[in-house]
């Protein structure tokens, strides 16, 4: 019976992935922050930055990542799930427990190989991300209060996003193409604030159905959109600290803050309904490139 349905393990893999994992936004994400942080580092190390075939290895790793994270959630969230989300495909038995490991197993391998050939000091990073993943899982199973009270629930997840950075800037010093220091720090806290609006902005509503896992639910809406604008903010104070002294074009991402000025006015204004997600979504595309185009254009 399991020989005639292995044939059938990729294509549903498949599914799931364009379902719960659409390309066209989770690899554009995965590949912004990549190039935005990875060309940051090297400008400000004083050297021109150009994508090599390293680069494509920590694109790839993230994006593989990225997905390990998705599919653990999906196991992880599966009881919320059948009460919330009936139609997700572990629930309806479209995809099984089984087959994510499988995958998530895979995908570790993958990552681990590619990184095998820039260093050890990448494959420990990259796994070590992967690793804080899994005893999270482990953690959210036995702490009703990590699985249920949202703001502690993000302060322990979190850091997963955050090793991912350090793997990305641990690989680049690990190679030799910067020379870690202050600056590595500053360039992680700008992309957790970029990745946190974002994540407070989905999350923040006006109203806020029973059971839903929304930040406005426990600080109240004025206070969560004061926390969504504030981390724009941050991003923003990041930004003057690591580029001011290279004038005007270093400044060039800050434009992107209009997004979030502009979402937090329309939301506070509105009184009903979420956030208005796509200033959301453009803070972060809009940063991003703005700062991949910085590192090209400055010398």
């Amino acid at each position: 019976m399991t020989t005639l349905a292995a044939p059938q393990v990729p294509a549903r893999l498949g599914r799931f992935i364009l379902r719960m994992f659409p390309p066209h936004i989770y690899a554009t994400y995965g590949l912004l922050w990549v190039l935005a942080l990875e060309s940051s580092a090297v400008a400000l190390s004083g050297t021109a930055w150009r994508p090599s075939g390293a680069t494509w290895v920590r694109v790839v790793s993230v994006v593989l990542a990225l997905l390990f994270l998705r599919m653990l959630d999906e196991k992880k969230d599966f009881e919320y799930d059948r009460v919330h989300h009936p139609d997700r495909p572990l629930v309806t038995g479209a995809i099984t427990v089984r087959e994510l490991r499988g995958a998530m197993a895979a995908i570790t391998a993958v990552v681990a190989g590619l990184n095998a050939a820039q260093s050890a000091t990448a494959v420990l990073l990259v796994l070590a991300a992967l690793g804080y993943a899994l005893f999270l899982a482990a953690l959210e199973r036995r702490s009703s209060a990590v699985r249920n009270r949202q703001l502690l629930n993000l302060a322990v997840t979190y850091p997963v996003q955050v090793l991912l950075g350090a793997y990305v800037y641990g690989s680049l010093a690990a190679a030799g193409t910067v020379t870690a220091d202050w600056h590595g720090a500053v360039l992680l806290a700008l992309c957790a604030c970029v990745f946190l609006h974002f994540e407070f902005a989905r999350k923040t509503a006006w109203e806020a159905e029973p059971g839903a896992r929304r930040y406005s639910a426990v600080l109240g809406p004025r206070r969560s959109a004061a926390v969504t604008a504030g981390l724009a903010a941050g991003a923003v104070g990041c930004q003057v600290l690591l580029f001011a002294p290279d004038g005007p074009l270093g400044l060039l991402p800050c434009l992107a803050a209009a997004l979030p000025a502009w979402g937090t006015r329309r939301f506070l204004a509105a009184r009903r309904g979420g956030w208005p997600l796509p200033t959301a979504m453009g803070f972060v595309v809009g940063t991003y490139l703005a700062l991949v185009v910085r590192a090209v254009l400055l010398p």
